[in-house]
Formats: structure tokens, sequence, C-alpha cells
């Protein structure tokens, strides 16, 4: 075989867009390329000839139809033409439900064995590049992801070339020798708008905010809305990306300086990504720039490569879950592509990097309000995450953790992030499932909304201290606190001597409303899992509108402030309750106690009732400082 020089063969392999759809021949497989990288002129040749094919098979990622193929199927019927996409959640949009039979379930990083392999032969590949380079190079710019694999496994690669497609570096690339029919047609690229916003949205972002660490490394699932992200993370510093996608929200947190990656740990100093989605703001930022680099999807998502990035960070956006931690992510018009089928990918390869997490993040009820995204059992749609993979949950109205957890802990957990209106059938199902105790009992601390602007973290004697209130989630780890508490301890703080302490007297610290009733703990140790070292807690007495205190600290943290803390955390969060002040009962020895009131900025006095002292503080008569 003569090899000629690349320019030569370009120019031969030079067609129009009618007569490389002559090149499909019938019961074919044809790629299309991915998301916004999809050859829109060579997908509208195809769809205009639909009428003389048969049997032809349309291989894809899910996309939502910005483009016409539906009416390719539309025009030959189904039994001429079907439509493959890879995709794990369940279809319910309209359009997408009723072809749910071709979808086929498989992880974003499985695709491209599957086109090399052979298994699923790839006849003919539409793709779009850039122009060639220099060296007869064309870059596949926005979507390589699993087009990449396409193109190179394909027997007819089809091109289309666009002259607006940014060229992105990276393993991006395929060469005029391995191209067959060459397009040229100029036309703006696919571009979606914002993510709609929303307050619940907004809230969520707020509260992982906390638990996401300078120095990491994220990935972005598509349905993060923009507002959150930038919540979420423009306080950050040093963050690094390593994603499915990449976004408009990252572009803006690269300019904002928040993302440098010079602290990812593997392929530091770049955006590591194996597609684009957004605006043409961002396609002009991708191009040429030496900061990115694009991958394939059995590279960027394959779970062993995700976790060689330094405290890697998956976020993305469940649709549904149940009690046990199930996920669901179905197609829906505001997610504009898939991005789906590479979740699972991220989850697991958070989970094994150093110091790694990945956070679900979904609304607790549908846009409406009427119906709770947090059910009893994932029954009617596909389970895209399964429960031992998920680690952090949240919903506006909290975090919880699920690694490590019970199926009561989980049920237990995800009640009390669940929208208030709901928590209460969502607690009987999770009895009658046998999910929860049928001992346990309701307690009108279910309806209570977590108040996150309780929350602070403190440097007590060079360890990092959580003081929150209590959710119902802490009960184990309360219990465990006052099992480490000393005699003297225990008898200070329960009046008697106690060497057991059973869970439903522990509940009665952890399932709290927040208003008449509030136990604030202080928590070392990683979320989810960390250890209770202090207890403060009121109990609101309505018949005089005061709230009797008590408290209990771990020996290890004992003189270094954090009793006082705790009081002040109380003593503030009782008053702006409307609450008239606070009182304890302790014995005459208890000179802890005693100068824990003494601390407060009101008059405190002491009455002798039997063997003990009653401390009483009244917000309405404030201490005389001299």
């Amino acid at each position: 075989m003569i090899n000629s020089y690349w320019a030569d063969s370009y120019i031969e392999k030079k067609c129009d867009a009618k007569t490389a759809m002559l090149y499909i021949r019938p019961g074919q497989r044809v790629f299309i390329g991915s998301s916004s990288g999809e050859p829109q002129h060579l997908v509208k040749a195809l769809a205009e000839t639909a009428a003389r094919y048969t049997d032809i098979e349309i291989v894809r990622l899910m996309a939502l139809e910005s483009t016409p193929l539906t009416h390719i199927a539309e025009k030959t019927g189904s039994q001429n033409l079907t439509i493959r996409t890879f995709y794990l959640g369940s279809a319910k949009a309209r359009h997408l439900s009723k072809n749910q039979r071709f979808i086929t379930p498989i992880n974003l990083s499985a695709v491209p064995r599957l086109f090399r392999s052979r298994y699923l032969p790839i006849h003919v590949a539409l793709i779009q590049v850039t122009p060639p380079d220099d060296f007869g190079w064309m870059s596949l710019g926005v979507s390589v992801d699993i087009t990449q694999a396409a193109a190179l496994s394909a027997d007819v690669v089809i091109a289309q070339v666009n002259t607006n497609m940014p060229r992105v570096l990276g393993q991006s690339f395929v060469h005029v020798n391995d191209v067959d029919h060459i397009v040229e047609h100029d036309e703006p690229l696919l571009t979606i708008g914002q993510m709609p916003e929303s307050d619940s949205a907004d809230n969520i972002g707020r509260l992982i905010a906390r638990l996401i660490d300078d120095a990491s490394t994220l990935q972005l699932g598509t349905g993060v809305t923009p507002k959150a992200t930038l919540l979420a993370l423009s306080d950050k510093n040093d963050l690094g990306v390593h994603s499915q996608y990449l976004t408009e929200d990252m572009m803006h947190l690269v300019s904002k300086g928040v993302i440098t990656n010079r602290k990812k740990g593997f392929n530091d100093g770049k955006i590591v990504a194996s597609a684009a989605i957004g605006s043409e703001n961002l396609y002009e930022f991708i191009n040429d720039n030496p900061a990115i680099e694009f991958h394939p999807s059995n590279y960027v998502n394959n779970p062993n490569i995700i976790s060689r990035n330094h405290k890697m960070v998956s976020i993305n956006v469940a649709m549904a879950m149940d009690l046990t931690g199930q996920v669901a992510a179905d197609a829906l018009p505001h997610n504009h592509f898939s991005g789906i089928s590479g979740m699972p990918d991220f989850i697991r390869g958070s989970a094994q990097a150093p110091d790694g997490k990945s956070f679900l993040l979904l609304t607790s009820t549908t846009d409406k309000g009427k119906k709770s995204r947090i059910v009893p059992m994932l029954t009617d749609t596909a389970v895209v995450v399964p429960r031992a993979d998920v680690q952090y949950v949240a919903t506006e109205y909290g975090v919880v953790n699920l690694f490590g957890k019970s199926l009561q802990e989980r049920a237990t957990a995800m009640i009390s992030i669940a929208h208030p209106d709901f928590r209460d059938e969502l607690f009987h199902q999770a009895k009658d499932l046998g999910l929860i105790g049928r001992e346990r009992t309701l307690k009108e601390s279910i309806y209570g909304v977590y108040p996150r602007e309780l929350e602070e973290t403190i440097l007590l004697d060079n360890t990092s201290v959580t003081i929150r209130p209590a959710k119902p989630v802490d009960e184990r780890r309360i219990q465990e606190h006052f099992y480490t508490l000393n005699k003297d301890d225990v008898i200070a703080r329960f009046f008697h001597e106690k060497t057991s302490f059973v869970r439903a007297e522990v509940s009665d610290v952890s399932q709290v409303d927040y208003i008449k009733d509030l136990t604030i703990v202080a928590v070392i140790g990683e979320f989810g899992f960390g250890e209770v070292v202090g207890v403060g807690e009121y109990l609101l007495d309505p018949s005089n509108n005061m709230a009797e205190v008590a408290f209990s600290v771990s020996q290890k943290f004992k003189k270094k402030g954090l009793g006082k803390i705790l009081i002040r955390k109380l003593c503030e969060t009782a008053r702006a309750n409307g609450i008239s002040g606070l009182f304890a009962y302790t014995s005459p020895e208890n000179r802890g106690m005693i100068r824990l009131f003494n601390t407060l900025p009101y008059k405190t006095t002491k009455k002798f009732e039997d063997d003990l002292v009653l401390l009483r503080c009244n917000f309405a008569d404030p201490e005389q400082k001299k």
C-alpha cells in the first residue's frame, strides 16, 4: 500500500453530507457523536435520507433530543430503525419512555471497551471535529468521552469538520488518515442554558460547603445549579477538577481563582474531563487552553484513575432515594444530557480516594411540593446507585452520612432530612417495612427543621470541634458519650449513680424540636462518625416559660471552655426562641455548673431546695457590669 500525504488524502475524502450518507448500508450500526459534540449537519442528512434505510441501529449516549433523531424513527418506523442509548437511569420523559426498551444500562467507563472489543461492533461513526493542524490531527473538541473509541473502532468514519469546534488538548485527537469521509460544514455547536435556580438547591449548597475541604478535586454532575455550586465552593482554595463534564460553573470558579489544580496529586495543573456542555463562552474558554485536557471515558470515568486524585469529591444530583439509600436518577428536561451513566463510576472512585467524599443532592420534594423525593422503597424506577455505595446525602433540611450505617440508622437519617410534611408517613412506612423497630415511637421532634445557622466549628486544644444541634442520628453517639463519663460526672448530670443509659432515655436527648426542646452537641472526628465530647440541653417548662438546662463534658475536654461555649449557645438560642430564661438544679458541690451560670450576661440567683441548689437567670435582668 502506498501512503499518501495526509493533506492530499484530506482533499480526496471531501464530500457533501448527502453523498456521505450513501456509505451507510442496511443492517448497520451507526454511532452518533455525543452531547454538545453531536454533528448536527450529518444527523440532519441522515434524517432526510432515512426512508431508504432498513434495520439501522443508531448508537449514542442519552440526550434530550435537541436534534432530529426521533424524526428518523418516526419516518422509518421501529422495524427499520432503532436507537440504542447508554444510560443507567429511568427514562420518564414522555418521548424517552416510549422507547425505553432500547436503553442499554452500562457504566460509562465500560463503553469504550464495548466498542473496541467489537462485542458491539460500530460499522459507521458520525463525528464532529476541528480542522486538521499542520500534522493532520483533528480534535474531537467538546466530546471525547465514548466518541474517540467509536471513531477508532468503526469500519467507516464520517467526520464533519466545523471551524466552530474548539481545539481541546489531551487524548482527544483523530488523524485525517483514520477518517474515511470528510464533510466540511460550519454551524454553531449545541449549547444549553443555565439550570433553573431554586431556594432549596441554594440551601443544599450552603449545607455541604463546610464538608468540602480546600485542595479537593471535584467532579460536578450536570444537574447541580450554578448558584448552589458557587455557594458550596466559592470560598474554597486550590480546588482541582477531574470530571466527566466540564461546565460553565467550573469556568467561573477558574476565573475566580478557586480552581487552580495545583494540589490534585495526579495530573497536577490540569483540568481533566471527557466532554464540555455549556455556552459559546465555555467553548471559547477550552479552545487551545493548555490547562485543560480531555480524555476518553475509560480514563476519566475509571474508578482507579479517579481514586488517584487528592481529596476526590463527587457531587451529583439524585431524582429520588429510598430509606435504605438506593438512588434513582431520571432523565428529565433540565438534565439536558445524560451524565447519569458516569455517576456510579465517580461515587466509587471518590470512595477509594484518600480523604475522598461523594455527595448526592436532592430537593426533598418535587417542584410543586406535593410528592416526597425520599420514598420508603424504590420499586417502580431504575436504581442507579446501590445502597452500599452511598455516602453523603443532602437535602435542604440537612446532610447525613450513610456509609457504614445499618438499615435502621439509614431510615432514621433519611427521614430526618425529608420534608417535615412527609416524615410522619415515612416513619410509619419504615416500621411496616421492618426498617425501624416496633418499639420506636414518633415524637414531635420529627417535624423539627434543623437550624443550620447554629452550627459552628472551633479549635480547642488544637482539635477541631463542631458545635451543632443534635440530630436523631446522634442517638447512639450521645449514648456512648454518657458511658464515657466518670461516676462524679454521672451524678452531677443525672443526680444519682447510673451504670446504664438505655436507648429510651437517650432518645429524649437526640430527638428534639429545636424550639422548646434543644440539645447542642460538641463533636470531633469525621462527619457521620464523630465522637460526642460534650452535650448541653434545654427543655422548656411551659408553666413559667423558663427552660431547664443540663450539661456533660467528656473528661479529656474539661477545663477547655467547652461548657461555657455550650451554655452560651443554649442561652442565645433560647432567648431567640422567645424563652424567658434558664434554670438548673444542681448539687452545692457542683461548682462547675455554678460557674457556668455566672459566665452569662444575666443576673444569676441561687436558691436552696432540700439538698439541691436552684440556679436561675432571667433574660430580662442583665448583669450590671462594674
